[in-house]
């Protein structure tokens, strides 16, 4: 009995203190822009690999249907300092962005572009709520993206860790 308790309280204490550093990554108030560890803006590294809970389905890579196709985008707005950028993905692997009316086209390496695609597919997107926000917070980004023919809507104040991983390695795009 004391074993699982003790196991219990671990697991709750990893927990906490991943909600923290997760939440750390939200806003930065000061600056308005992410604070997570970002990469070097020329060439983002690998996001983190989508890996789902025991027993769920391993994600797929969403299927490409030409150099065309709109994979997904995402919307930035909010924040203590007023941002708005955007990123898509695009179906011949290009990246482009907008931040302030500046935009910026890069490609994508083999991996990173099948990452980003196995992000897409995995099958916990399809749980995820099309709305949350936390209505008493203030200055949280706001992330809007669209892929699969859906629009979700976020402030990533609920738990949805396969929305979280699609959103910070779109994040890693964006100019800093």
């Amino acid at each position: 009995m004391a074993v699982v308790m003790v196991a219990g309280l671990l697991g709750l204490a990893g927990c906490a203190s991943e909600q923290g550093a997760a939440g750390a990554e939200r806003t930065d108030g000061a600056a308005g822009a992410p604070t997570a560890a970002s990469p070097s803006p020329s060439t983002p590294s690998s996001p983190t690999p989508a890996t789902p809970p025991s027993g769920s389905p391993r994600p797929s890579p969403v299927p490409v249907t030409g150099p065309d196709q709109l994979l997904v985008t995402m919307e930035v707005t909010g924040g203590f300092a007023g941002v708005q950028k955007e990123v898509a993905l695009r179906g011949d692997g290009t990246v482009h962005t907008t931040d302030k009316g500046e935009r910026a086209v890069r490609r994508t390496s083999a991996a990173q572009f099948a990452e980003l695609r196995t992000l897409l597919g995995d099958p916990a997107l399809d749980d995820v709520s099309d709305f949350t926000k936390n209505m008493q917070a203030a200055d949280l980004f706001q992330y809007t993206l669209r892929f699969g023919g859906r629009t979700v809507r976020t402030d990533l104040s609920a738990e949805e860790p396969a929305l979280d991983r699609l959103v910070h390695a779109l994040s890693a795009w964006l100019p800093k």
